[in-house]
């Protein structure tokens, strides 16, 4: 009969163990003030960087402020939610969760169902509101692979048996959100899916192999559409044609240059003046760096290292085999966007219309962010729970010794 345990929906515990798991224990709070100081951050940005925007096109400077302050709202509700409901569920719904994401991503790319913007069929549209749900299937993508390596684990070293069948489903997934069309989601699912893997303890030759398997398709979608195509070149020569093609990661860099150590002061940057496109979504990050400099560049970079770290020590202290390849899945998956997200603001890397985790504007984003932090902090009360469960049983065992 199961238990209610530090106020989540628990497992059955061992008798010997009960008072221990009646005990309430808290939660990460490292790791919450960081996501909520990255998402206040975020709040902030979205509002320098729409003002304009905003006014101009919806008459209402704080049009997108509102929007991303209730999806934020919305979105902490569920981190609440999801930090109380025991991680397990999460492995018991994963493949009912996988079906209903298949259904899903087919339903958008059926035309008087998904929604069009901007040349890509991405969004379905629940009254007032449009979801994203390629942002929902990297979060079921982890869960699915944590759930997989969980069952799976002893068998992960033999490719035909361990590694296909994962692969397979992930490459359905994987399938359908690119034809979307969207690259820059598929190429997160699988760097994280790898990733996981890999510390699942897949085999490093293995997944080499599938790697160079991999590029020529990766470069037969980037040399096969034109528009991918273009964004590569840009990518090579970003000034070769910098009013036109290379005009976003231009002004990304103007930017970037234009904030110095210290940045022009928040509130006071020029390129949101409709001269960087989507300065509040894809390239918040250059608007940071144009108002608050290197100095608060750094200082968010800095702080989701502090997330990573902090994600992968949760992980390693998981009760549960499950529990920690689902908190490294999410540290990935949120550390991995991040990462992408500054190297293409900076250059480093091809546009891939990326946001960055809790600081950039858009709801599907920002909530499935926050429910996974919400499952990480779960995670972190169960690795408490058992530790606690562990002093208590030796502490009775030395009593009755004595």
């Amino acid at each position: 009969m199961s238990q209610r345990a530090a106020g989540t929906l628990a497992l059955p515990w061992p008798a010997t163990g009960l008072r221990a798991a009646k005990t309430r224990v808290p939660m990460d709070h490292t790791l919450l003030i960081v996501t909520i100081i990255l998402a206040l951050v975020g709040l902030v940005m979205v509002f320098s960087a729409s003002a304009v925007v905003a006014g101009n096109r919806f008459h209402d400077s704080g049009y997108f402020l509102k929007r991303q302050l209730a999806w934020l709202t919305f979105g902490l509700l569920l981190l609440q939610l999801a930090s109380r409901i025991d991680y397990i569920w999460w492995k018991r719904l994963s493949i009912p969760m996988l079906g209903c994401m298949g259904l899903l991503l087919v339903m958008v790319l059926i035309p008087s169902l998904g929604v069009s913007a901007k040349g890509a069929r991405r969004w379905l549209r629940l009254g007032p509101i449009s979801i994203q749900p390629a942002e929902m299937v990297k979060l079921v993508a982890v869960i699915y692979v944590a759930a997989y390596l969980t069952k799976k684990e002893d068998r992960i070293t033999i490719f035909s048996s361990g590694l296909v069948p994962v692969l397979a489903v992930i490459g359905v997934l994987s399938g359908l959100v690119l034809l979307e069309p969207d690259l820059g989601t598929v190429v997160v699912i699988g760097l994280v899916t790898v990733g996981l893997l890999f510390l699942g303890g897949a085999q490093l030759k293995h997944l080499l192999g599938l790697g160079l398997c991999a590029a020529p398709v990766v470069l037969a979608l980037v040399l096969g559409s034109s528009y991918r195509r273009q964004r590569m070149l840009t990518f090579l020569a970003p000034w070769k044609d910098a009013s036109d093609a290379g005009f976003q990661i231009t002004q990304s860099f103007l930017a970037f240059g234009s904030g110095g150590p210290f940045g022009v002061g928040l509130g006071e940057g020029k390129q949101k003046l409709f001269f960087l496109p989507e300065a509040h979504t894809d390239f918040v990050l250059a608007l940071v760096g144009e108002e608050l400099g290197l100095v608060g560049t750094a200082a968010i970079i800095l702080l989701f290292a502090v997330f990573v770290v902090r994600g992968f020590q949760i992980a390693a202290r998981a009760r549960m085999p499950f529990g920690r390849h689902l908190g490294m899945g999410i540290t990935l998956l949120i550390g991995v966007q991040a990462l992408v997200n500054a190297g293409v603001v900076t250059g480093l890397l091809p546009t891939k219309g990326l946001t960055l985790p809790f600081v950039s504007y858009g709801g599907s984003s920002l909530i499935i962010c926050l429910i996974g932090v919400g499952i990480l902090l779960n995670i972190s009360r169960d690795r408490q729970a058992g530790r606690e469960e562990s002093g208590a049983r030796t502490g009775r065992g030395r009593s009755g010794r004595r």
